[in-house]
Parts: C-alpha cells; sequence; structure tokens
C-alpha cells in the first residue's frame, strides 16, 4: 500500500489504490451496477414517510440537540466545569431505542483491545457497543454499515462477528474513486434520531480520545436527508460501480446553506442543514463542507473558535503535494478585514504533522494588537501517563467550530485533502431564541462553553510557550 504504520492508523489518511465503478445517472445507465439495484435505492429514497413532516422547510419534528463528549480516563479538569453528555451514554441509549433499523458509517472498525493486541480494561465500553450491535438482528432491527477500504486494522474482526449476526457491511473504495478515504462518522436510528461526530468505531474513542458530536432525536427530517448520503456510499460499495458524471434526483437534499431545515420548538428557532464533501459525492443541491466552514467565516462578525486537530492549508496526501489556502485565507479575511477575533485550538500528539506548525506560526503572527488584529493559537496536549502502550490515543480528536451566529460540529480535519478527495460531513446549525434561554439551550451557547473549558484549561499551551513537550510532536 505504501504507506507507513503511523498512516494505517492515523484517523486522516488517503488512500492510492484507483477501482472502476459504475452509477446510473440522471439522464442514462453505466455500466456495472444493476439497473434494478439503482430503481430500489431510488424508490426507498423517493417513498412517503410518514413521520417526517414537513413543509417549505418548516419541520414539524421536535428535533432535540445533545452535546457530546468523550473525556479520556485520567483527565481531570478544574471544578465546576461543564461536560456534554459521555459518548458512551448516548450510543447505548441510541441502539437501546432502536426499533426498526440502524445505519452507522465509520472510517474504521475496533471495539476491542484484541483488535490491535492490546489488553486494557479501558476497551469495556466498546466490546459493550459491540454486544448491543450484534443483538440488534435478533430483535429484528435491521443493521447496516459502511467502512472504508481498505481497512486501517486488518486485525479487527467486529465487522466479520457482526456479518454473522446478520448485519449487512458494505466497504466502499474511496481510494480508487477519489483518491480519499472514507472519513465520515455518523449514525440514522430508525430514519429518526442521527449522531454525528469526531469518534470512530474503536474503544479508545469512548476511553483514551477526547471526541466531540452531536446526537439529534426525532428529527426524521433531518434523518432522512442524511440517508442520502448514506445510500451514496451504500450504491458506491456495490462491486464494479463507479463515481456518476450526477448524481439522480432522488439524491437531491432539500436544505442547505440557502435553505436550511426550520425547526421551531419551544422558545428556539434553529435553522440545520447537512454539508457533505468530497463535492464528487454530492448532487448540486446540498452544500460543500468546504463552502459552509468558509460561509460561516464570512458571516461572523465578533468571533470565530475553531478546535481541531489537524490543520494544515495544503493537499499533503496527493501527489505532487500542493498549496490549498481556501480556509486560511478566509481566516485571515475576517480578522483583518472585520476585526472578528479568532481563536484556534489544534491538537498535539506524538502523531502530529511537523509541517503543520509553520503554517500556524504564520497566521499567529498576523496578530497585531496595535491593529485591532486577533488571532490566538494553543494547542491541546493531552498526558499520556501510564496509557504508553496504547498506540494513537490521548489525542483531542474534535473538530467543531464556533462562532456568535452558527456552531458547526464535522467529521473532517482541515487539511485540503478532506475538502478535495475525502469523505466527511458536517452539521450546521444556528439558533434564535430569547437570550436567557440561548445562553442556557442553544448548541451555540453550549459549544462555546466546551470551547472556552479547554482554551483555558491546563491541557492549553501557547504556541509561542510550547517549547519541547514530551506528548507533543512539534517543536518550534
Amino acid at each position: 500500500m505504501g504507506i507507513s504504520m503511523h498512516r494505517k492508523f492515523h484517523d486522516c489518511r488517503v488512500s492510492n489504490k484507483k477501482e472502476s465503478i459504475c452509477f446510473l445517472t440522471s439522464a442514462m445507465v453505466l455500466t456495472s451496477m444493476t439497473i434494478l439495484g439503482v430503481l430500489l435505492v431510488i424508490a426507498e429514497l423517493e417513498r412517503p414517510q410518514a413521520s417526517s413532516q414537513k413543509h417549505n422547510n418548516v419541520s414539524m419534528d421536535q428535533c432535540r440537540m445533545v452535546l457530546v463528549e468523550s473525556i479520556p480516563q485520567h483527565v481531570q479538569y478544574k471544578s465546576n466545569v461543564t461536560f456534554g453528555i459521555p459518548l458512551e451514554k448516548a450510543w447505548k441509549e441510541l441502539l437501546s431505542i432502536a426499533r426498526e433499523n440502524v445505519e452507522v458509517v465509520s472510517f474504521y472498525w475496533t471495539l476491542t483491545g484484541q483488535d490491535i493486541n492490546i489488553n486494557s480494561s479501558s476497551d469495556r465500553a466498546g466490546r459493550q457497543i459491540l454486544q448491543q450491535l450484534q443483538s440488534l438482528p435478533s430483535r429484528n432491527v435491521s443493521v447496516r454499515v459502511v467502512t472504508s477500504l481498505p481497512s486501517l486494522n486488518t486485525n479487527s474482526t467486529d465487522l466479520k462477528i457482526l456479518q454473522g449476526k446478520g448485519v449487512d457491511v458494505r466497504k466502499v473504495n474511496f481510494g480508487r474513486l477519489t483518491n480519499g478515504v472514507l472519513h465520515s462518522k455518523f449514525w440514522i436510528v430508525d430514519r429518526q434520531h442521527v449522531f454525528i461526530g469526531s469518534a470512530n468505531m474503536d474503544w479508545r474513542a469512548l476511553s483514551q480520545v477526547k471526541e466531540l458530536g452531536m446526537v439529534v432525536y426525532n428529527c426524521s427530517s433531518l434523518a432522512r436527508d442524511l440517508y442520502k448520503i448514506f445510500l451514496s456510499y451504500w450504491v458506491m460499495g456495490e462491486p464494479n460501480s463507479s463515481m456518476p458524471e450526477y448524481w439522480p434526483p432522488a439524491f437531491d437534499t432539500d436544505f442547505n446553506k440557502e435553505h436550511p431545515l426550520l425547526v421551531k420548538e419551544d422558545n428556539i428557532t434553529s435553522r440545520i442543514y447537512i454539508a457533505g464533501s468530497p463535492p464528487s459525492f454530492c448532487p448540486e443541491s446540498r452544500t460543500k463542507d468546504l463552502e459552509a466552514i468558509v460561509s460561516i467565516m464570512s458571516e461572523a462578525q465578533r468571533f470565530i473558535d475553531v478546535a481541531v486537530m489537524d490543520y494544515s492549508p495544503t493537499v499533503r496526501f496527493q501527489h505532487p503535494k500542493r498549496y490549498w489556502p481556501m480556509i486560511d485565507n478566509a481566516i485571515r479575511a475576517a480578522a483583518f478585514e472585520r476585526r472578528v477575533k479568532v481563536r484556534m485550538l489544534i491538537s498535539c500528539w506524538p502523531n502530529s504533522f511537523p509541517g503543520m506548525l509553520p503554517f500556524l506560526q504564520s497566521l499567529a503572527s498576523f496578530d497585531s494588537v496595535k491593529d485591532h488584529i486577533s488571532i490566538q493559537i494553543k494547542f491541546y496536549i493531552l498526558p499520556v501517563g501510564n496509557q504508553t502502550h496504547i498506540p494513537f490515543s490521548r489525542v483531542n480528536h474534535n473538530k467543531y467550530m464556533v462562532t456568535d451566529k452558527v456552531a458547526y460540529i464535522g467529521t473532517s480535519n482541515w487539511d485540503g485533502d478532506y475538502f478535495v478527495s475525502t469523505a466527511g460531513v458536517g452539521l450546521v446549525i444556528s439558533q434564535h431564541a430569547p437570550h436567557a434561554i440561548w445562553k442556557r439551550d442553544a448548541v451555540q451557547a453550549q459549544l462555546l462553553t466546551v470551547f472556552n473549558r479547554d482554551w483555558y484549561s491546563d491541557f492549553a499551551v501557547n504556541l509561542t510557550d510550547l517549547g519541547h513537550h514530551p506528548n507533543c510532536g512539534l517543536a518550534p
């Protein structure tokens, strides 16, 4: 495969393999995918849903939104700080309430320590999730899984176990399709509830890695829209299929940046849509992930707070490598043209990409009190402690942004590859309510509280103070 062990396990890698696929376009049938199979998919997308009530983008669903997190074991914050609902609890609840179907998309699967030859009691939650998943078919709950091909961990037995229990599994070779990987992480339960976030189906995501995501309950309009993305992966997992020139109209979305889903619940009005990448997997109607991020930054008036594992304005997993300044330019424009205050919390761990440091130093040098330009950068460094035997853990894996206007929770790191060739999704939420209610209940307010908690924690180190930190692979 021509990739190092680090690239095999690091949750942000691009395969160079090629694959040939065919699809039914809106105007013609390309070879290798059966007409019947595509028609069944389109029929499934177009079938009316009794639980989905929507008129002119206004949903009658409740759409209860809950912020979820994983805080790694042995990580202690100061007292009086706020945490999201534990990811483990949220996943277990979603599986327990499933009645008809569960669809799961994950870059890779490693739910037991045995999968990576590690004996650790901290894989308990992962084992329990695996048990819940394999019990679903016996409850007459249909389970379908989409993952990336080739697998990051060839020793994992999770999917074989699930298939043995009646779970349908497809592996999508994005390496052949787009020169990328399937990096999305989301669940759809009963076409009513969704999870979107940074966590793969990995026991370390529940106990050894810091993750963040959102569960949206009772929101069939949003769930059905995310299901269209799931089905785009599912059909591309067919043997001998290839990318369509145009996606059939059944894959179009009703919700995007210009026309978000509108949800009114009590005194809160929410505008929501799901962005996607890469562009080749998005119909024209879907807002692209990059477009969403740049648009959010361009609309911010007071502040932009970003927490992401990797940040590099380059396409670095393809050859030749190239400079890719789209997000970088948007940050500089917001700070310079509108004096928006920018804070960036970038993860640092032993496997960090050293090449991102000069770009972050360049952004930080733009900061100027005299000129009223504010760009502050910190590294979030988790203590490894006695967990050194667990590979690719002890990192802040978050991928989100919050501004004075919008909350964004994504599945992609902020390297160019993720927006050019790799599959990802982003959940965009804007909420309006009376100030007291907004400050208590709005997703933006909750996300800002989480960001401030981490920004002012003992784990956040100013870029200028980084030095040679033992748990950080970057050095000035």
